[in-house]
């Protein structure tokens, strides 16, 4: 127990107790499922597993012992393969206890104190640091420069400062710290959190059948009924004319076991189990042998942008100066002044850099520097992102006391404390504009002077000299335009669901050739919507921005409401409910997390959305392999269909 320098007295003992009482443990309340008995009861109301235990009881009772060992073989070898799937599949829900740090730190009766995360009560004062598993969510009352990485519920990978003078002061349980502190009064514990939420719309999803499965119970439920007339109508001809009982019924039963083809499961098994391996070795992991043959009936596919669509690896895109007036490409022969904005933006950034644009910065300076004089300098003096619009400045200094003091920020906000006239305000407000409109993420870059120790107490009062602007992006993948065109070629739309904006998810849409880049919806705008809207804007819109789990769930019902069979792509916590909504939820197999693979029925080992065009070709055959059995053992079957 240590006292704590920020204030902030917590709750009294008194009030966690009563905090307790009212709302409850910091504990998410699922329901619990025997998950192998739940697959024994599904086995046993398949209508093609009564098929053939009806036809085995037929043979056996007919004296065709034979036959009916062979079809309860058949039965065995089904539901080995079925239970097999079931438990390489663990409850989703359970995964999400991952997402709860086991302890954590609260300020109660003025004290820091460490207590199990199941102890948090509503009102408690936590303290998150560098590093830690947010263990509920709240409101931040108190931050120094800090960052947290909310991509499991977004999945968006950049991380996102917040400080309580900021709109998003809000933290989520699960997510991870990335820099600094926070003290933060809890507001949602349990299943109240936004963890909590997506586990409990995880749990109301039930599984739909596939339509293959739909097709095939509806034939042998109408095979069961001719089989049952003719059997009665067969029996009592025979009993009218021999008057034996046994004989008319073993005449009766022979008759009525030609009409139920029992082969036909037997087939359908065989067929999946080979298209579930073949797909194995493609790099496709089928969790489900029904999604084999679901493949080849996909009619849409909704996509994640980040990781899926593009590289999710920051790249420095394009640079601007000031002095020269130019917009460069900083792959090209870079002139004096564009190689200084670089430099100078690497010592404005972290020495160990963890954000995926410092990353980026510190790997062109890397790339276009001669001399690397980092091991020279060292850090006098760091002021942490701050102020409104944010800024941070680093100051180094070497041996020969040599100093170099470089910030970057939001572009407006060097703009602020840098001597500009005028007509140079306009000159880079004209560069942000041209930049912004192909979806970068910019930063501005300055430079200061200053002698002597005695640094101010904020940044801002530093009078910088703005030096320029430089541009980030994350690169489509470089298959990806192929990948759509294959999809279209095959009848299939694609759609883009996704938690960036609509400016920089257009730009990289436009870049590949998607078709509908031009319109978009955002997730607020689309939970405003009407279910007969929706149904009519899902149809005609292809790319759906600042999405969230509630809207993408919607999205694929809609989808489905459109009788369109839906493949549904996904890695983050926030992926779980659409994933398992959709016909086809495809996880990735490397940032994936154990959420977005449990909720699935397919995962891409690679990442690569080129697996799946070789998926819906391979899931098409095997649904063509399925109808030639059918159609030679039994023509009428797929008459119907």
């Amino acid at each position: 127990m240590s006292s704590n320098n920020f204030n902030i007295t917590g709750l009294t003992s008194e009030q966690v107790k009563e905090a307790r009482e009212k709302h409850g443990q910091n504990k998410a309340d699922y329901k619990k499922e025997n998950v192998f008995i739940t697959a024994i009861k599904s086995l046993a109301t398949e209508p093609m597993i009564i098929l053939l235990l009806v036809a085995s009881c037929i043979y056996f009772i007919s004296g065709k012992i034979g036959d009916g060992i062979f079809l309860v073989s058949a039965i065995i070898f089904q539901s080995i393969i079925s239970l097999y799937q079931v438990s390489r599949s663990k409850n989703a829900l359970e995964k999400l206890k991952n997402f709860i740090q086991p302890n954590c730190k609260v300020i109660r009766n003025g004290e820091v104190i460490e207590i199990p995360s199941e102890e948090l009560v509503i009102g408690d004062s936590l303290m998150i640091e560098e590093g830690t598993l947010i263990s509920a969510d709240g409101i931040i009352t108190y931050a120094a420069d800090f960052s947290v990485n909310e991509s499991i519920l977004t999945g968006e990978s950049l991380v996102v400062y917040k400080d309580q003078t900021k709109e998003d002061k809000v933290v989520f349980q699960g997510t991870t710290v990335s820099s600094g502190l926070a003290v933060a009064t809890i507001t949602a514990i349990g299943n109240e959190t936004r963890l909590g939420k997506i586990g409990k719309s995880l749990e109301d999803i039930e599984e739909e059948k596939t339509p293959l499965e739909l097709q095939i119970g509806d034939f042998v439920k109408k095979m069961a009924i001719v089989g049952a007339i003719v059997f009665i109508i067969v029996w009592g001809i025979n009993y009218v004319q021999s008057r034996l009982v046994l004989d008319s019924l073993l005449k009766a039963l022979t008759l009525a076991m030609s009409i139920l083809p029992e082969e036909i499961p037997v087939a359908f098994t065989t067929f999946m189990a080979l298209g579930a391996w073949r797909l194995m070795k493609m790099g496709v992991v089928v969790k489900q042998m029904k999604t084999v043959e679901t493949l080849g009936s996909a009619t849409v596919i909704c996509t994640d942008k980040t990781g899926t669509i593009t590289e999710n690896k920051m790249s420095l895109a394009k640079l601007f100066t000031l002095s020269t007036q130019k917009i460069s490409d900083p792959e090209a022969d870079l002139d004096e002044t564009e190689r200084e904005l670089i430099t100078l933006s690497m010592w404005s950034s972290e020495p160990i850099p963890f954000d995926p644009m410092e990353v980026a910065i510190h790997k062109a300076y890397e790339t276009l520097v001669k001399e690397d004089e980092r091991s020279q300098y060292k850090m006098l003096h760091e002021y942490p992102l701050g102020g409104k619009p944010p800024m941070m400045t680093h100051i180094f200094e070497n041996d020969k006391g040599e100093r170099i003091i470089a910030a970057k920020g939001a572009p407006e906000a060097l703009i602020n404390v840098s001597d500009l006239s005028a007509e140079q305000k306009q000159q880079i407000k004209d560069a942000m504009k041209t930049l912004a409109k192909e979806g970068y993420r910019l930063l501005g870059v300055g430079q200061a002077t200053f002698s002597g120790t005695n640094f101010p107490e904020e940044q801002q009062s530093f009078k910088f000299l703005f030096k320029g602007l430089i541009a980030f992006y994350d690169p489509p993948k470089k298959n990806i335009q192929s990948v759509l065109e294959s999809f279209y070629k095959a009848g299939i739309s694609v759609k883009i669901i996704t938690g960036d904006n609509a400016e920089t998810t257009a730009a990289i849409a436009k870049q590949i050739a998607f078709k509908g880049y031009e319109k978009s919806l955002s997730g607020d705008e689309l939970m405003k919507l009407s279910d007969v809207e929706l149904k009519e804007k899902v149809g005609e819109t292809a790319i759906f921005t600042r999405m969230f789990p509630e809207a993408k769930l919607k999205i694929i019902n809609a989808l489905k409401s459109n009788n369109e069979i839906v493949a549904m792509t996904g890695d983050g916590v926030n992926d779980g409910p659409a994933l398992k909504a959709a016909h086809i939820g495809i996880a990735m197999g490397k940032k994936g997390t154990e959420i977005a693979k449990q909720a699935a029925s397919l995962i891409l080992v690679e990442d690569d959305l080129s697996k799946m065009v070789d998926a819906i070709a391979s899931g098409r055959k095997i649904y063509t392999n399925l109808k030639r059995p059918s159609v030679i053992l039994f023509p009428s079957i797929f008459q119907s269909f």
